[in-house]
């Protein structure tokens, strides 16, 4: 009896397996997904962040607007804005990238005085607020490396002297790729970069488009502190100029009026020579210090005073769109007229590198 059931078992175990090999049995069929209607909208995963100045005539900030006074689009097409703030001193990691070149000699004192100065505004040994010291001639190098600590970048700051090129290109892009990130970058705290130097680079392996193009992908908003006076038509000006405004900043010049007293010989006779205000004496001296205060105070007080706008952008769903890689953003304040808005002009949706 038992040998019987043990041989039937196993005939019908063959059976089974017979059946499998021949594809008698039918393997279950995928179930095909519901038709989904076409959806317009192409949400992006990732946030975009924009620091934003609002400046009146006057060059004051105005800084008592609400979310709904904004108005953002991303590549013409209105965007929700995600999260808005107006609250002063938000977290920041600050790069100072300082001009160690030759050029840099002739008013060196006064240069790293002020960078001194701009350390100690924005870094008010304060967790949230971390910076970094990059110094560039020939080659740029991580003098300090990301710290909270105001003193250490000040104890370097006391001790560096110029000399050599100038590979500022490389500096920014040190400054986005080489040096301790904070947790939490770029969204909070935000990403900001200080030049103090006049733009001109000939030492660098980079170009000017790569680290443009770097400090967007990475959020970066960039300001410069001038080493010419305004009005210069200099190349490395306008490379100063170009990496502010399209990052959202701006460029301070300090030595902007220096030489306003400075009248012609032939207008004003005197012993002295054909200078009312020589350059080194007291009033000259004056003079530049007042400028370098002043682009102190803009630089730190637009740092500090600034409105934060984050958004998920939202792009029509078309292959020409998909393929776009860099976008272009636009912030208004449509209820107020004579205003001048200072934000980035665009960003890479491929992200933060």
């Amino acid at each position: 009896m038992a040998r019987s059931f043990v041989a039937a078992f196993f005939g019908l175990c063959l059976m089974i397996a017979a059946a499998q090999s021949t594809g008698s049995t039918t393997p279950p069929q995928p179930v095909a997904a519901p038709a989904q209607a076409e959806q317009p909208i192409r949400a992006q995963t990732t946030e975009v962040i924009v620091p934003v100045t609002v400046t009146d005539d006057k060059g004051r900030f105005v800084s008592n607007l609400d979310a709904k006074d904004f108005r953002i689009t991303d590549e013409g097409r209105e965007q929700k804005i995600n999260f808005f703030t107006r609250e002063r001193s938000q977290p920041v990691v600050i790069g100072f990238l300082i001009d160690l070149s030759n050029a840099s000699k002739i008013h060196w004192k006064s240069y790293s005085d002020s960078a001194q100065e701009l350390v100690s505004a924005l870094m008010p040994n304060d967790p949230k607020y971390s910076g970094y010291l990059i110094t560039y001639s020939t080659e740029a190098e991580v003098a300090v490396n990301t710290t909270s600590d105001p003193e250490k970048l000040l104890e370097k700051l006391r001790k560096v002297k110029p000399g050599g090129g100038a590979a500022m290109y490389d500096a920014i892009y040190t400054a986005c790729t080489n040096r301790k990130l904070v947790k939490g970058e770029p969204i909070e705290p935000r990403r900001v970069i200080v030049i103090i130097g006049d733009g001109h680079d000939n030492a660098s392996k980079k170009g000017l488009d790569e680290v443009l193009e770097l400090a967007q992908r990475n959020l970066v908003t960039i300001y410069g502190v001038s080493t010419m006076s305004y009005g210069f038509t200099a190349e490395g000006d306008r490379n100063l100029r170009r990496l502010a405004e399209e990052t959202g900043g701006r460029v301070e010049y300090p030595l902007e009026n220096v030489y306003k007293d400075v009248i012609a010989y032939l207008e004003k006779p005197q012993d002295a020579g054909n200078y009312a205000m020589t350059v080194g004496t007291g009033a000259y001296a004056s003079q530049m210090a007042q400028g370098m205060f002043r682009a102190i105070s803009n630089v730190a007080g637009e740092v500090t005073t600034q409105y934060i706008i984050r958004y998920t952008p939202e792009v029509a769903d078309t292959a020409k769109e998909q393929a776009r890689v860099f976008r272009n953003i636009k912030v208004e304040v449509p209820g107020l007229q004579g205003v001048r808005i200072r934000a980035r002009k665009g960003y890479y949706a491929g992200g933060v590198q």
